[in-house]
């Protein structure tokens, strides 16, 4: 099965330089619409019309998925499993703001929950049990195209490739950015 990973588009609070984790309501920008837009081109030349679309259920992933869905010829399916890593209170702060802590004694940066929020560790977990989902329900699907964000995509991409949650890596993933990779739901 081939895999279609899809980061949303600029959102507001992207180009406000503003933590967003799963802060439901942010909408994109007109550059982002853009992004969209140009996303669908390049996803429907990598799968087949009628490729199930599932979406993030906060807003700039959904203002994303709309237009690639409607390419495809399908209704965008929303879950929360695709949403972005939780960062509770620093949810809205200002990049600027943030000052660096220290990790816990004991634990990995991955296994911390800063402000609050999730772990690398448990978004790593959310996106296996993710995996296991679509593998169970569309075992004979030859594509998904997934909507996502910045950071839970790379842990995806993560899980995808045998790495733990320890092993991330937190390259650029622009906005707009389609990447495809081959996926055995199998095992």
């Amino acid at each position: 099965m081939q895999l279609v990973l899809v980061r949303h588009g600029q959102s507001t609070w992207n180009l406000e330089h503003r933590l967003q984790g799963q802060t439901l309501g942010v909408p994109l920008t007109e550059l982002g619409r853009t992004q969209a837009r140009e996303a669908a081109e390049r996803v429907a030349a990598l799968v087949p019309a009628g490729t199930p679309v599932l979406t993030s259920d906060q807003l700039r992933a959904v203002q994303t998925a709309e237009p690639i869905a409607a390419a495809l010829g399908v209704t965008p399916r929303r879950t929360e499993a695709l949403r972005e890593q939780a960062l509770g209170e620093l949810e809205g702060r200002l990049t600027s703001e943030l000052a660096a802590e220290p990790v816990p004694e004991g634990l990995h940066i991955s296994e911390v929950c800063w402000g609050g929020g999730e772990s690398i560790e448990q978004v790593h977990l959310r996106c296996r049990l993710l995996l296991a989902r679509l593998a169970d329900e569309y075992p004979d699907a030859p594509a998904l195209v997934l909507v996502g964000h910045g950071d839970s995509l790379r842990v995806l991409l993560a899980v995808l490739d045998g790495r733990g949650h320890r092993d991330v890596v937190w390259g650029v993933v622009g906005n707009g950015k389609v990447i495809a990779r081959s996926w055995n739901p199998a095992g």
